[in-house]
């Protein structure tokens, strides 16, 4: 089968080498955003697809507007793919582009359809608590993510686990799904599925206040923001920014998910338990764990942080090194 790529974020990157690594698939080419200026330097750096494109030599087309672009819809067009591989692209594709293919344009998305269309999945649905998540592969449609939905793949969330982690997982299962998908799809073995738009939930772009901590929200809350949108949540220590990367909500229906390192928090609840002050105020500083922070309701640790112009570091380190001491306060965002 030859396959047309679209991807351009490291999301993207296992189902491309996926693709290359199978006997029955040809990858044709790759369509990707174009470089940006990124890092120290603002160096013009291609994106992490175009790298696995460059190493493996194939013929990449960056098109700043992809439905305006006359050379890249020829190419699209001539080059008679099979299938139209689309993964964290960027940018919608015309009612031209979806045509073009035998097959169609199959997208792998990073939600369980129709909850959380849209461009940041994995972030809300952390950021909401949830529990499960997972990869939908879908026919694509004009709509944003609105198109029949093929195969499906669950996946739990642990408390402790974040954007990245999650993103890493989902990214391995999207490529083993959507290679399933376009061998089911060749042999008619797949029947898609309409969605139930009454069901659909969204997930937008993620805004720069939706990195801002507000100490006056519970801990399980600030807990999931910090997690959902790693790793740039945001407070204040002494007018300073201060990245707040790692936490763990201290409350009792939390215990029995305890990671080892911090089994001394079950041992010690009681003492834990008793706590009271005001948001943002510490305390307690947690010998070889960190400070313990009040919320709007219940208690946060803060296991990891980076203090502006500092490297990351474990919370309890931060607070040798700042010299907390119990009353002080870390500021909203």
């Amino acid at each position: 089968m030859q396959v047309i790529f679209f991807g351009t974020p490291e999301f993207a990157v296992p189902t491309l080498e996926r693709l290359l690594q199978h006997p029955d698939f040809e990858v044709l080419s790759v369509v990707s955003q174009p470089d940006k200026r990124r890092g120290r330097g603002s160096k013009m750096l291609p994106s992490a697809v175009k790298k696995v494109a460059i190493a493996n030599n194939l013929p990449i087309w960056q098109p700043t507007r992809i439905k305006k672009d006359r050379e890249t819809l020829d190419n699209l067009r001539e080059a008679n793919a099979d299938a139209f591989v689309v993964v964290a692209y960027g940018q919608i594709l015309s009612s031209e582009i979806l045509t073009m293919p035998k097959l169609g344009c199959i997208n792998v998305h990073g939600s369980i359809l129709p909850k959380y269309r849209g461009a940041a999945p994995i972030q809300w649905s952390l950021y909401n608590g949830d529990e499960r998540t997972g990869i939908t592969t879908m026919l694509m449609d004009e709509g944003m993510d609105t198109g029949d939905m093929l195969l499906k793949a669950e996946t739990p969330i642990g408390l402790l686990d974040n954007a990245h982690q999650i993103a890493a997982i989902l990214a391995d299962r999207g490529a083993d799904l959507l290679i399933e998908t376009l061998l089911k799809l060749e042999k008619q073995e797949i029947k898609s599925i309409p969605q139930t738009d009454s069901a659909a939930t969204y997930a937008p772009l993620i805004q720069k206040s939706d990195y801002l901590l507000n100490w006056s929200r519970p801990a399980i809350d600030l807990h999931n923001q910090i997690r959902g949108f790693f790793p740039n949540c945001v407070a204040k220590w002494q007018e300073k920014t201060l990245k707040i990367t790692e936490t763990f909500p201290l409350a009792e229906e939390y215990l029995d998910r305890l990671p080892k390192e911090l089994n001394t928090i079950g041992q010690q609840w009681q003492s834990v338990a008793s706590l009271t002050g005001e948001p943002g105020e510490i305390l307690s500083n947690w010998k070889n764990l960190g400070p313990i922070v009040q919320t709007g309701k219940g208690l946060l640790l803060l296991r990891q942080v980076q203090l502006a112009g500092k490297r990351s570091q474990s919370g309890w380190d931060f607070v040798n090194g700042m010299r907390v001491s119990v009353g002080d306060r870390i500021d909203n965002g």
